[in-house]
């Protein structure tokens, strides 16, 4: 056989391992475990920490999905307003009067310590101050999220009823614009696919993630875990959570979320580019042979079946052909359950090899940034050197 042929034969065979031996990545059933109630006039307390940095745009859409929230328990909104210049305080303390609910606290911490990150020196300064009550449970969600008015409800219900020290709901993020449909539900799909949600589960297993814009922490698990000191340099943020109560002994629960989206639109290429290129080079911990290997195997996995099925038309190479269009067909086929989750069209299921290699070049031009300095930058700050999630 030619190299071509060989090569979509070991795409193919990756792709038949990543479809039954690689945690189920591609199924979409992970939702909120079954759930027990606590008993009437039992419900534990809850406090919902929101840091916000120029949000003034989002939080008519999110704040007030939380001040109205329907819990039977106690519970209170502080949100911190991470040095923002839009006014994201002022409005915040409107909405509240605006709408009522559930009590809104507004603070501002300052200038980020030496270490840390501005999200998690603002989520610092909510949790210390959120201690002062005594919260069983921390909701950490952010500014561009809006819940159902039962969205902390079942999220209490769900780690009460299991017993978890943290769940985590993956939002569902914005599809409107064309960029959105053709690059966010493969956004979730890759991410299943670091971190397959029913390995995350599994009460023994050594994969840790969560998504940060959701996630319900019992505060003895923050204690125990020392969050967020202990991973307060980290740019990926949710990830490091995880793991740091993982390590401390703590259950975890991640899954897709029903009734908790994202507001914030990316309806252009370069808005979507940049909120990936921030951080995906610290992923790969800024280890240039990571990227090398994490580059040529999106080629081989992603780009070779559509290219060996083209040269097998071409040139009439019939076994790169066929490796490549069955190669091809088990990708698109395990990106339909995604696909369908975000009531988007089977139709955009065989260009997922294209939005594999826009996310491929988003990669190399993430750690084009870093050499160059700019390291993960958001909304006026850059990390030069970002921890990914730190193991210790």
């Amino acid at each position: 056989m030619s190299v071509v042929a060989w090569a979509a034969v070991g795409s193919l065979t990756v792709w038949l391992w990543l479809l039954l031996c690689h945690g189920f990545f591609w199924r979409t059933d992970q939702r909120l475990p079954p759930s027990a109630e606590p008993a009437e006039g039992r419900w534990p307390y809850v406090a919902v920490v929101v840091p916000a940095r120029d949000e003034a745009e989002m939080l008519p859409r999110s704040l007030p999905s939380l001040l109205t929230q329907d819990y039977p328990g106690g519970a209170e909104v502080i949100l911190i307003d991470d040095g923002s210049s839009d006014g994201t305080g002022k409005l915040a303390r409107s909405l509240s009067l605006r709408y009522g609910g559930l009590p809104l606290t507004v603070v501002s911490p300052g200038e980020p310590g030496p270490g840390w990150t501005g999200k998690l020196w603002a989520v610092r300064y909510g949790i210390e101050l959120a201690r002062a009550v005594a919260p069983t449970y921390l909701l950490l969600t952010d500014a561009d999220i809006a819940h159902e008015p039962d969205s902390l409800r079942k999220l209490v219900a769900a780690a009460h009823g299991s017993s978890y020290d943290m769940v985590s709901l993956m939002a569902r993020l914005r599809v409107r614009s064309d960029w959105e449909r053709l690059l966010v539900p493969a956004f979730v799909y890759f991410f299943a696919q670091l971190y397959p949600f029913r390995r995350v589960n599994r009460a023994r297993s050594t994969t840790a993630a969560a998504a940060g814009g959701c996630v319900l922490l019992r505060t003895e698990a923050a204690v125990r875990a020392r969050v967020p000191e202990s991973i307060r340099g980290a740019v990926i943020d949710d990830v490091a959570l995880a793991r740091a109560v993982r390590r401390s002994g703590g259950r975890i629960w991640l899954g897709l979320a029903e009734r908790v989206d994202s507001v914030r639109p990316y309806p252009h290429l370069g808005d979507l580019w940049r909120m990936i290129s921030r951080s995906a080079y610290a992923q790969l911990r800024h280890n240039p042979l990571l990227l090398l290997g994490t580059v040529l195997g999106l080629a081989l996995v992603y780009l070779v079946p559509p290219y060996a099925l083209g040269a097998g038309l071409l040139t009439g190479d019939a076994a790169a052909g066929w490796a490549g269009l069955a190669a091809w067909a088990v990708m698109a086929g395990s990106y339909l359950p995604m696909l369908r989750y975000y009531g988007q069209t089977s139709a955009l299921a065989p260009l997922l090899p294209v939005t594999a290699l826009l996310y491929t070049l988003m990669t190399v031009d993430s750690a084009v940034r870093h050499y160059r300095g700019r390291g993960a930058a958001w909304k006026g700050r850059t990390y030069s050197r970002p921890e990914a999630a730190p193991d210790r």
